[in-house]
């Protein structure tokens, strides 16, 4: 199940813990910057930076490359919406068929992940398919996202399951169909656990995730307190410090750089410009070894992680 893979991935075993662990198992590489939804709880809708489409060869390049190191899991996303990129089937394929991942998977909001477009990602050996659900209603949706689009996501997930069975029955290869939702407490966590049930058939497992601030971005937004950092998923999760995203799973923006946060959305969390450096290099790099070095000792002050709300109520 996904909450195993989860769970492993934010553990941080023994031998990763350390300035310079070993090759991440997992890396997250952002296809596009871009995202068709506004919602905000994400710090996308800020616009902090550029947001552009991944150079394809600068793509198949950096996926060969991370494989050849030792990348076991490739997520087909970072912190836009991957079904905005043209080529996302055949990307897949390619990591897939071509350079042997032996698992790829993807998270969506899901609005465009239409039966044909789910069709081709399945049958181009998509491992994990995982849709973030997170409003109870048309309405809610639409003041959170600014976009119509409750239904068609609903009837899209609810679809998933046919596509992803049909797919399986004629070549074999079945993927995984997941979800996740913000876990709110109060009224909300009723209306959206109603909502879930929507979905919950269609899919092998629904897990809740906290509200997180976003390296501190979103903090505050509409009145809502985030967890502390990046501590995982809701029925597991995690001591904020070190925070897990350094030491066991890589992050790689459309432009190239290799970011040592899961909310990277302005930048500030850049270790290295993985179009002239080798992974690896900049995997441990001296600026990353001191962020590591910093975390382990649980004190992030003067660091990058300074400004997130995970690490100064700590301090305090």
């Amino acid at each position: 199940m996904i909450t195993e893979r989860i769970d492993n991935i934010t553990r941080i075993p023994p031998d990763f813990r350390c300035e310079a662990p070993p090759c991440p198992p997992s890396v997250k590489i952002e296809l596009t910057a871009r995202c068709d939804l506004s919602c905000f709880f994400c710090a996308t809708s800020q616009k902090l930076r550029d947001k552009r489409d991944m150079d394809w060869d600068l793509l198949v390049r950096l996926m060969r490359e991370m494989r050849d190191a030792g990348v076991r899991e490739l997520g087909m996303f970072y912190l836009g919406e991957s079904l905005l990129y043209p080529r996302l089937a055949e990307a897949v394929a390619i990591a897939k068929q071509e350079i042997g991942y032996p698992y790829v998977f993807l998270t969506t909001n899901g609005r465009l992940a239409t039966p044909d477009r789910l069709r081709a990602l399945i049958e181009a050996g998509l491992d994990s398919l995982k849709f973030s659900f997170n409003w109870a209603d048309a309405a809610q949706a639409r003041e959170i996202t600014r976009v119509d689009c409750f239904d068609t996501v609903v009837a899209n997930i609810q679809a998933a399951r046919d596509v992803r069975d049909e797919v399986a029955a004629r070549t074999g290869h079945r993927c995984g169909l997941y979800a996740s939702s913000i876990q709110y407490d109060g009224e909300q966590r009723d209306r959206m656990a109603a909502a879930v049930e929507k979905i919950a058939p269609a899919v092998d497992q629904h897990y809740w995730l906290p509200l997180y601030g976003q390296a501190g971005l979103t903090t505050g937004e509409r009145g809502t307190v985030p967890v502390a950092g990046n501590v995982g998923r809701a029925e597991a999760m995690r001591d904020p410090l070190p925070c897990w995203a350094l030491f066991t799973e890589g992050h790689v923006t459309w432009d190239g750089h290799l970011s040592a946060c899961c909310f990277d959305h302005d930048g500030r969390f850049n270790m290295g410009d993985l179009t002239v450096t080798p992974f690896m290099e900049a995997w441990n790099s001296p600026h990353f070894r001191a962020l590591r070095a910093a975390n382990l000792a649980r004190d992030v002050r003067g660091t990058v992680c300074d400004d997130c709300i995970a690490y100064r109520r700590h301090e305090g």
